[in-house]
Formats: C-alpha cells, structure tokens, sequence
C-alpha cells in the first residue's frame, strides 16, 4: 500500500478528459498542428518524467486518439460529474491496489504546460502535512486580478518563499490591500487517501456560490499548500483561446500525417 505522508516515491498523472464542453465542443479533440489537443496535453505530461500517465477518457474517439501516438488511455463512464471524480474512477482501474501514492490531476486543455512547472506541483508535498498540492503564477496587471474568469489563489506566504498556504480561492480581486496576487492554475496534487476522501464529500456552500471544486476540500479541514511558479500556461476554453494557443505552439518541423483512410 501506499504510504500515507512524506515526498512523493511514484507519482502517477492522469488527464480527464470529456467531448461534452459548452464553450468548445469536442475540445479535446480540436486540431493544433496536425494533432488533437488533448495528445499535446499528453506529450506534455510524458516529458515531465513522472512514473505514469494516463488519459481518463469520458468518450471513445479519445481514447483512439490517445492510443494511436502510443498513450496509455481508459475509459470512464461519461456520466461522473468531475473532472476530479474521473480521474478518481480511472485510478480504480489503473491502480486499484495504491501503488501510486500521488496523484496529479492534469487538466486536457492546458497544452502549453512545461515539464517544469508539472513538476513544482509535487513540491509543497515534501510536508507530509500537506493534503493536497497546487500551482499559482503571480499576476502581473490589474485587469486580469478584477476579471472573474481568473480564480485567484489566496496564499500564505512569506517574504521571498516559493511555497505557502492556501487559505481561500476565489473569483474576486482577493486579497485585499497591497501587495502580491496569484492566478491559481488548475493543477492538482492529491495524495491517495486525500482524493479519496475528496470525493466522499458534499459539495460546500462556498465551493457552490464561486463555483471552485478546491473550495470543497478546504472545508473539509483538508490543507492545501501552493508552488508559485513563473509560467501561465494558457488554457483553452474557447475558440479564442484555441487560436492563442496555435500562435503560441511552434508547428512540428514536418507536418504531422492524416490518418489513413478507411478500407473497406
């Protein structure tokens, strides 16, 4: 069984991801350069070196995509209602006896993420007090603090470190007064026996009014602690969003080939 504290010994990645998305349907599956996006998310992951990835797929056509580059893929039911509850589902059939005592939660619309900042998340579980680690890159304008669309990170931290506590996260300009904001990045670190426990519990009062999941475990007296890091990867929820992407991604050297067409 996995140990319950203390630094990550094997970590495992598991990427949730669903065709059912309101802003951008079929996201995972939207062509950048040549390949769907939820495989650069998974290439992204494989270059960070951790013991495994997998994709926790809602639907077929993601699995085949994430089987046809040579990906590690499982599909769930498509009606679990989380993001988080896919990855716990999946988990259950990839690592049903615990061998993975850490695992990230990696969002499949982050394709611009690098291997460095997948691996800061691991960081604050150095603490085997720490339930749950995420990331947090500093915001640099007032508009993105004042826009409800960034959830900002709440952290304790002192004076020049990297590493604090999470006390809030919230759409609004928090906190207050002068000093440093962070833009909260959606990727999560769970040891086994918290995401275990995650998903037993009811959904908050406050994790419902600001629509923020990680609420949910802060409740629960579960704590949180943050790695700041330097990189905002960009995430996609919209075709905008899809477009700054494809600016921002170098095209491969050679394009990438079609898939062969059906034989009959």
């Amino acid at each position: 069984m996995a140990p319950k504290s203390g630094p990550p010994t094997n970590p495992i990645i598991v990427i949730p991801a669903r065709l059912a998305s309101q802003r951008l349907p079929s996201k995972p599956l939207a062509d950048i350069h040549g390949e769907p996006m939820i495989v650069h998310v998974w290439r992204r992951a494989m270059a960070a070196d951790f013991a495994r990835v997998v994709v926790a797929c809602a639907d077929a056509e993601i699995v085949e995509a994430v089987e046809k580059v040579g990906g590690e893929a499982v599909l769930t039911d498509p009606k679990i209602p989380s993001g988080t509850d896919r990855v716990h589902a999946a988990l259950a059939t990839v690592d049903p006896k615990g061998s993975h005592d850490v695992v990230v939660n990696l969002q499949g619309d982050l394709p611009t993420i690098s291997a460095a900042t997948l691996k800061a998340v691991l960081l604050p579980l150095a603490d085997g007090k720490v339930d749950i680690a995420t990331l947090a890159a500093p915001i640099a304008n007032r508009e993105e603090r004042d826009d409800p669309h960034v959830v900002k990170a709440a952290i304790e931290l002192a004076a020049d470190a990297r590493i604090g506590r999470a006390l809030y996260f919230s759409r609004a300009a928090v906190p207050s007064g002068d000093g440093p904001a962070y833009h909260h990045i959606g990727v999560y670190a769970f040891r086994r026996a918290a995401l275990d426990r995650f998903v037993g519990l009811q959904p908050g009062v406050l994790e419902v009014r600001e629509r923020l999941e990680q609420l949910r475990a802060l409740a629960a007296g579960q704590r949180i602690d943050v790695a700041v890091v330097d990189e905002l990867p960009v995430g996609v929820d919209t075709p905008t969003d899809l477009k700054r992407v494809r600016d921002s991604i170098e095209p491969p050297a050679e394009p990438v080939p079609p898939p062969p067409a059906d034989q009959d």
